[in-house]
């Protein structure tokens, strides 16, 4: 047993500058969807369709942080936290995709990155978590390469506004989930079912951060920027030649696509073989000069861990894949995803040893579990508590291993629309009453509340 299994963890495990904080997305939090000259995005559109999304959700509304966002400061500040990754919608700021900036959607970061300052909070600022505004969508989206050169512009624009308060930027979240998602499974926005639309969508966001990188940099100087991937162990369900080979191919999917380009490798030559027979026009994408704007130097790296793969050969499995996911004995949250605390080690370690980002930081990782209110009102949720523990009882085993890991960002300050599953997942620290907007600070809150402010251990 691991001591990301059985250690309790203090503050004082970690680096005296460490970042603890939360995360969350504009869409799934903001709502105030048509107020002060938002328009639609692909998330609109996608969750209006019939049958998208559990439930008939919608984030028309979601958690009314945009009407809220006062108190919701103030449950981070009353908790002791000392930095927020937040996401900036888009089409809130550019309603059309491209060209005239929307002087009151941009206001309204203004106020928030002022808000969280004034509580002594850094805010970490995410440029694209998902919410393409929706006429570029109609334009071709990120299938077409314009689309990274408005995201571009977009940058410049919130940069320019938000730079001389805000040092960390994010390009994107987890472009894999954009890309794949919502391009290859259409289980996300914008609902698409085409493997080579998804690999043009992934190269374009990947140009897209190397060019948004270049123009963040040029407003703000002094800027600290990255992207953050979702990043898991690809474990071969046994040693045997295929299984070895099929978790080599899940690996090459999920992490390699994205990081070997990001750090000068180029996309992984056995990633292009197999999608080659699937997606023959793909490679035509990739224009002189691509493959160095992808590869521009960044700040840091963030990371995004909920689970591991367990992958076993498997022909005629996952399509072109030709493997299953096997669903090891053990603990899992309502999402049905292993609680596997010691990948988050090992995947830190792997990107530190192989890739050398100069910091990383844990952008996202947290877990859904059916917590309700007890008599008391208060929620008691053990369960999330001891993921948390455990996942940075993880953490700290990876900086004792030399990984430049400099924070932390539990997935999420809020219950909150949670995708294609609606508001049936919960993984805030804060529980939402989504007919009234209550917010009450669940146990797992305020433990990791203490544990910033070093009361713990």
């Amino acid at each position: 047993m691991t001591v990301s299994e059985t250690g309790t963890v203090r503050k004082a495990d970690f680096p005296a500058d460490f970042a603890w904080g939360t995360a969350t997305a504009a869409y799934q939090i903001e709502g105030a969807v048509a107020e002060d000259g938002r328009s639609p995005s692909i998330w609109d559109t996608f969750a209006h369709t019939r049958g998208r999304v559990k439930g008939g959700d919608t984030g028309d509304v979601a958690c009314d942080h945009y009407h809220r966002w006062r108190e919701d400061l103030d449950l981070m500040a009353g908790l002791g936290l000392n930095a927020y990754r937040l996401s900036v919608a888009w089409p809130r700021v550019v309603p059309d995709g491209r060209g005239a900036v929307n002087r009151r959607g941009l206001d309204f970061y203004d106020r928030l990155t002022d808000g969280l300052l004034e509580r002594g909070i850094a805010p970490y600022v995410t440029l694209y978590h998902w919410d393409l505004p929706q006429v570029l969508q109609d334009a071709g989206g990120w299938a077409n390469r314009d689309t990274a050169h408005a995201f571009a512009q977009y940058a410049d624009a919130v940069a320019g506004r938000l730079g001389d308060r805000v040092r960390g930027w994010v390009t994107h979240n987890e472009p894999w989930c954009a890309a794949f998602l919502g391009h290859m499974m259409g289980v996300h926005a914008p609902g698409l079912s085409d493997l080579e639309t998804a690999l043009r969508a992934s190269h374009h966001l990947l140009l897209s951060h190397g060019l948004a990188t270049g123009a963040i940099r040029a407003a703000v100087p002094n800027a600290q920027v990255g992207i953050t991937l979702i990043l898991g162990p690809q474990h071969a369900a046994s040693d045997r030649e295929g299984d070895v080979a099929a978790a080599r191919r899940g690996d090459g999917f999920l992490n390699r696509w994205f990081l070997d380009p990001l750090y000068g490798r180029g996309y992984p030559a056995d990633m292009l073989e197999l999608y080659r027979p699937h997606a023959p026009a793909f490679e035509s994408a990739i224009q002189h000069g691509d493959l160095d704007l992808i590869a521009v130097p960044t700040d840091f790296l963030g990371v995004n861990y909920y689970q591991r793969s367990v992958v076993k050969h498997f022909p005629g499995g996952r399509g072109f894949m030709n493997s299953t996911q096997l669903r090891p004995p053990g603990e899992y949250t309502a999402f049905d995803w292993e609680v596997y605390p010691d990948g988050l080690r090992e995947i830190l370690a792997r990107v530190h040893k192989e890739y050398a980002p100069p910091v990383l930081y844990v952008t996202e990782n947290g877990a859904a579990y059916d917590d309700r209110p007890d008599t008391d009102g208060q929620v008691h949720d053990e369960d999330r508590r001891r993921y948390l523990e455990r996942h940075l009882a993880a953490c700290r085993e990876a900086i004792e291993g030399g990984v430049p890991l400099r924070g932390y960002f539990a997935w999420s300050l809020l219950d909150n629309f949670e995708w294609a599953e609606g508001y049936s997942k919960r993984f805030g620290l804060v529980r939402v009453d989504y007919e009234t907007g209550r917010r009450t600070v669940k146990d797992s809150g305020a433990w990791y509340g203490r544990l910033a402010r070093g009361e713990t251990g």
